[in-house]
């Protein structure tokens, strides 16, 4: 078994679910006792949300890769992010890594190539809906993507950093999203991608009006497949 490198803490409830995910697969895969080899890294989210405001990628690159460093010298043979908004830096985490970085759009992509999607939904941060660097990479794979109107954008995204990633989940803002996804659905969205990996703890597939793509999900599980291969 290879062993994982998280870089996480952006948010830490997003952090814990990819490490019970990882490990739950893999005992459902090996049985017995069987858990994951993780080399984690957990950021001061503090600290990269600073960098995010005062528009410092540079900083937030360097934070990154300094993580990415300590996951492999901790025994990382891969190593992933576990964000989706911070992928915006993942040039920075690829070239401090000696081995792979996983992106987390690809493990989106695969899903989506998977059951046939060919237009997603997209929702997280407004850097994700409004940037290019994550749709640029789903369209590497074939994939297009529709985003929220201005006031669906404003909506997702404080919810993102307002509540979801301090930990606070409310219903209220459970039906917003739920609004937000049906008009992604009339737009011709065949799924929606929760492209911030703390949605998935506020709405689940149960509760969407089209199939989801949860990224920690697809993610979580594209590492324990590389692990294991």
């Amino acid at each position: 078994m290879k062993t994982i490198g998280l870089v996480g803490g952006m948010s830490w409830h997003s952090t814990a679910t990819y490490y019970r995910l990882i490990n739950e697969q893999v005992a459902a895969r090996l049985g017995g006792h069987a858990s994951a080899r993780i080399s984690l890294q957990s950021l001061d989210f503090a600290e990269v949300r600073d960098c995010q405001l005062r528009g410092d990628w540079d900083g937030s690159a360097r934070l990154l890769a300094d993580a990415t460093r300590r996951c492999e010298a901790g025994g990382a043979d891969l190593v992933a992010l576990c964000t989706n908004l911070m992928h915006k830096n993942f040039a920075a985490l690829e070239s401090a890594a000696e081995g792979p970085a996983v992106h987390i759009a690809d493990a989106v992509a695969a899903v989506a190539a998977r059951e046939g999607w060919t237009t997603l939904g997209l929702l997280g941060a407004t850097w994700v809906m409004e940037e290019t660097f994550y749709a640029d990479r789903l369209a590497g794979h074939g994939i297009s993507v529709v985003v929220p109107d201005a006031a669906g954008r404003e909506l997702v995204d404080r919810v993102v950093f307002d509540e979801i990633t301090q930990g606070i989940f409310l219903p209220s803002s459970r039906e917003a999203y739920v609004e937000v996804m049906r008009d992604l659905a009339d737009r011709g969205a065949d799924a929606v991608v929760l492209a911030c990996t703390e949605i998935g703890l506020l709405v689940g597939p149960e509760d969407a009006p089209l199939p989801v793509i949860d990224s920690a999900v697809a993610h979580a599980d594209l590492l324990v497949d590389l692990a294991l291969a």
